[in-house]
């Protein structure tokens, strides 16, 4: 399946997902890099398909991506957006990583975070910033920790 098709899919399968939680709207898709987008407008829903700590809407992400790689997508990566819950919590994210960083440099002391992967990208991206700043990601699969150090001058 080329790349417009499983962009396709992956809306329409989103779309048949939601209809099980009896919810119709429209998704919107997009593809940024090698990521296929989906954005779900806020229903009523917004709590049930977000989960707790967004177990849900990672595990929606998941079935997408794992329905593309069995079909042999050419497009097989996919990030779910549910009533922008993702964008407002990287907004926050940001904000509080900029406040880790100012009091790592106002302090000396290593910051060791437990974020998932996708917050750890965020939290690097913020990190790449200053010059002075330098982060790693260390260990295996649920013991990944993100550090975030100043650099000796």
């Amino acid at each position: 399946m080329n790349q417009e098709e499983s962009i396709q899919y992956a809306k329409e399968y989103l779309e048949n997902i939601l209809t099980f939680f009896e919810i119709n709207v429209s998704v919107e898709v997009s593809s940024r890099d090698e990521y296929i987008e989906l954005s779900v407008p806020s229903t009523e829903a917004n709590s049930i398909l977000i989960g707790r700590g967004a177990e849900t809407l990672r595990s929606i992400q998941y079935l997408i991506s794992t329905m593309l790689r069995n079909k042999d997508a050419a497009l097989t990566r996919v990030n779910v957006d549910i009533a922008d819950y993702k964008k407002q919590r990287e907004e926050k994210l940001i904000k509080q990583a900029h406040e880790w960083i100012a009091e790592i440099r106002q302090t000396g002391d290593t910051k060791v975070l437990n974020l998932n992967a996708a917050d750890r990208r965020i939290v690097h991206g913020v990190a790449s910033e200053y010059s002075d700043i330098r982060s790693v990601s260390e260990g295996e699969g649920r013991d990944r920790r993100l550090i975030v150090t100043q650099m000796s001058s």
